[in-house]
């Protein structure tokens, strides 16, 4: 397994992590199709990761109802300095007008909920797991940094937020000399590659690790579908659901796909393992989220780090799945190379 650092920490985590979307909901109308795995088969996965090197876990406290932090706190058990600990709050946990969003009330409510739940005294990265258009950022942030200066938090962070959100929020921190983000949680993926017009900029200039979820597009890239279908009729959340959670242009999609299982045959690995390594060979990525429902399919996720991609490899999948450039950024690559003499051109 190998390391990158979290953010401008000095704390490595594991370049693929552990998601934990899979676990418990059985009886749940929405996670009982994402896997809804019991005690005894959680344990065998996580069991799984940390013996492969994996040591940061991430989850949230929507999840299955809070069923999923609960079974991660016992499976983690006395291995809990092995584990960088990631979970989220927003969603509703309950049926009262307080009991969501990300007021100072909310906040500190949900946090000792899922201490409890994860049976630990502190998280290390806690995650806001949208942005709350009702409460001022202000109020979240400073009940952060109180988190955070209680111990009950080692740092902070965002997922689902837009550039301009985050850039605000780190501002606010710096401003009051709070504590701040320094993750950002967001989906990216060979056919969702939005990302990299504002996120992945803005991670590299602010130093933020950029953790990604659903690098598989909800099982797309598994190479589980072709155009009639999926081929595996009960192996993939996309079937399972009956709806796509991961919206993206399917046509393209299966271009996509074409190419991921041309590279993935010159490899003799599975498409998915290619999709996997293809994320962690672009800029700014420190860590990318596998969730899983059988242990050999984790172990075949985990094996994405000892693949390495050729130029050729690269070239191929980025041409087929590249994005268009949006405004401004393209006007400002055109302007850009005006500002070098013309004297110290390469």
């Amino acid at each position: 397994m190998k390391y990158r650092l979290l953010g401008r920490t000095g704390v490595w985590v594991s370049e693929i992590s552990l998601g934990a979307m899979t676990f418990g909901g059985k009886d749940h109308p929405v996670y009982r199709t994402h896997g809804a795995l019991g005690q005894e088969e959680v344990d065998r996965i996580v069991g799984t990761a940390l013996d492969a090197g994996i040591n940061f876990i991430d989850t949230a406290d929507v999840y299955a109802d809070g069923e999923s932090e609960e079974l991660l706190g016992r499976a983690i058990g006395g291995r809990r300095r092995d584990v960088l600990l990631a979970t989220k709050l927003l969603a509703p946990v309950g049926p009262g007008p307080n009991d969501q969003g990300l007021s100072r009330l909310h906040v500190m409510r949900a946090l000792d909920d899922s201490l409890r739940r994860l049976k630990t005294d502190y998280i290390d990265l806690y995650q806001l797991h949208n942005y709350d258009h009702v409460t001022p950022i202000e109020e979240t942030l400073s009940a952060l940094d109180d988190a955070v200066r209680q111990g009950k938090v080692r740092y902070i962070g965002c997922s689902n937020f837009a550039a301009w959100q985050i850039s605000k929020a780190l501002g606010i921190s710096a401003l009051h000399n709070q504590a701040k983000f320094v993750a950002n949680q967001t989906h990216y993926s060979l056919v969702s590659r939005d990302a990299e017009r504002d996120l992945v900029p803005l991670a590299e200039d602010a130093g933020l690790s950029l953790t990604v979820w659903q690098p598989l597009a909800g099982g797309f890239l598994t190479g589980k579908f072709d155009r009639g279908g999926a081929t595996t009729e009960h192996d993939s959340r996309r079937a399972r659901n009956g709806f796509d959670f991961v919206p993206f242009d399917e046509e393209k999609g299966f271009r996509v796909l074409d190419v991921l299982r041309a590279v993935a045959a010159r490899h003799e690995v599975s498409p998915a393992r290619v999709a996997i390594a293809w994320l962690l060979a672009q800029r700014a990525v420190t860590s990318v989220i596998v969730g899983a429902r059988k242990p050999e399919q984790l172990t075949d996720n985990i094996a994405a780090g000892d693949l390495t991609l050729t130029e050729q490899d690269l070239a191929e999948l980025d041409e087929v799945s590249r994005s268009p450039i949006a405004y401004p950024n393209w006007i400002q690559e055109w302007f850009a190379p005006t500002r070098i003499p013309a004297g110290n051109l390469a």
